[in-house]
């Protein structure tokens, strides 16, 4: 019998509930995009049926996102570091595509990483103001939290739904 979703599970209890809640959508990506992902094969995740991201982008995109919403939590500015990671998260058509191996490393690490930064806000005032880009558009420590759980789940859905199409016999 599968274990029920992880908000479910009643884990995280010592974390604030608005962190929790974060904290649980991220695990869930992490099991669906580990779902979505066993069965295919490498060369699937660089598709792009009908012309959609491909799965290898998602996977980069999840992390690398989270990394950039959570220093914008912490109240600093983006690295050239992850300014360049930002222009490299859909693959060249010059370059040779990453592997399966490589793309689920990333995004675990990253995901991994997130999730530790996260729980160092369970001590933080998450009404504190925020800005966010180059415009320092106004937001809180919250609000990046808060989309950090939507952002990944609605990438989420886009890669599982990819998985899916690249996964479906042709049409006859």
């Amino acid at each position: 019998m599968p274990q029920p979703e992880p908000w479910l599970r009643g884990t995280h209890t010592d974390l604030p509930a608005v962190l929790r809640a974060v904290v649980h959508a991220l695990e869930l990506a992490r099991e669906d995009v580990e779902q979505a992902c066993a069965p295919l094969p490498g060369e699937s995740l660089h598709l792009r049926p009908a012309g959609v991201a491909p799965i290898a982008f998602h996977l980069r995109h999840i992390p690398r996102s989270l990394d950039r919403l959570l220093t914008y939590a912490e109240g600093d500015p983006l690295s050239p570091a992850q300014l360049h990671a930002l222009r490299s998260e859909l693959d060249s058509p010059n370059s040779a595509p990453a592997s399966k191996p490589d793309l689920l490393a990333e995004f675990r690490s990253g995901l991994d990483s997130a999730l530790g930064r996260i729980h160092a806000f369970a001590a933080v005032d998450l009404s504190q103001p925020r800005a966010v880009g180059r415009k320092a558009l106004p937001t809180t420590v919250a609000g990046l939290l808060v989309h950090c759980a939507d952002h990944t789940q609605r990438h989420t859905g886009q890669l599982v739904t990819t998985a899916r199409l690249v996964q479906a016999p042709p049409s006859q």
